[in-house]
């Protein structure tokens, strides 16, 4: 069995659409999104630079895009039984699952992107990873100092979002913590002023049923309706990813291989840690197309 997963906000790299865009087709495809939502991915994914790209605003649209793109140049319709992603990788998945247009689905990124950086500018708020010690000794600290569980991502990772002052003084035993470049407390109730925007957008956008089914970041549910799949995408701005539990449904769904697409690499290395019994895939350029296409021969079949 075959799952397709997508990455989130974080996974970004300056140049990362350079070698998709060498294709024509992917070139027309890219222009014709960034017109359409008024925002030059081309450039943000060739020439801009690491500060351009972290900005909330222009990370979100090209993680979605370049998702989008190297799934349409994967070999593997037909083959994979679920999808799912991490965080705004939620919005790919939708497409890759048949629920949203490709188009649609720039626009809404578009649309969250930017209302979570206005979210994120009303109150000084930060995000940082926590990594190893016990999980429960984690939890406590994070609680202890009024602080969000805001990725609970498995494999010894859970990332902590909150309070500046508050990101500052965790210090879990046995565990590192690593301070994330993001501005703002994402997938915390610091979110909520984005949510009530985004649910207007998508009340106005028309969705198909899944072909597949689509693990949701709520609770690792597997969700067959469309309406049901984007409303969780609108709410899950402002709560917590449960990615621990997104694995979880993998594996207990007899998932045997997992393609991450682009920009790849972060969600296979927290599925080796985590359920290492299924195999992995990072589809990261071009390069990879034939050895992915390989891969869901071999793990594919609904």
């Amino acid at each position: 069995m075959l799952a397709i997963i997508a990455p989130g906000q974080g996974s970004q790299t300056p140049g990362m659409l350079t070698s998709w865009l060498e294709d024509a087709d992917a070139k027309v495809l890219l222009k014709q999104w960034s017109e359409a939502i008024d925002l030059d991915l081309i450039h943000l994914g060739t020439t801009a630079d690491a500060d351009e790209i972290k900005d909330t605003a222009n990370a979100q649209p090209l993680i979605v895009s370049a998702g989008l793109l190297s799934a349409r140049a994967l070999s593997a319709q037909g083959k994979y039984g679920f999808v799912a992603g991490h965080s705004v990788g939620e919005i790919t998945a939708a497409v890759i699952a048949g629920v949203l247009t490709p188009l649609d689905a720039m626009k809404l990124v578009r649309a969250r992107g930017i209302e979570m950086a206005k979210a994120a500018s009303i109150t000084p708020a930060g995000m940082a990873a926590v990594l190893g010690g016990d999980r429960q000794v984690v939890l406590h600290a994070i609680a202890d100092l009024g602080l969000v569980a805001a990725n609970d991502n498995g494999g010894g990772q859970i990332v902590a979002a909150g309070d500046l002052d508050a990101i500052a003084k965790l210090a879990p035993e046995g565990a590192r913590v690593r301070p994330l470049a993001v501005a703002g407390a994402f997938h915390t109730s610091f979110m909520q002023p984005a949510v009530e925007p985004l649910r207007a957008l998508a009340a106005s956008i028309s969705v198909s049923e899944p072909s597949v089914g689509v693990i949701s970041n709520k609770d690792g549910e597997v969700i067959r309706s469309g309406r049901e799949i984007l409303d969780r995408i609108v709410n899950q701005i402002a709560n917590p990813v449960r990615w621990d539990l997104c694995m979880a449904q993998l594996d207990s769904q007899g998932v045997t291989g997992a393609i991450e697409v682009a920009p790849a690499g972060t969600l296979v290395g927290l599925i080796k840690r985590a359920v290492p019994n299924i195999e992995q895939c990072a589809l990261k350029s071009p390069a990879e197309l034939e050895s992915a296409g390989e891969f869901a021969a071999q793990h594919g079949g609904k």
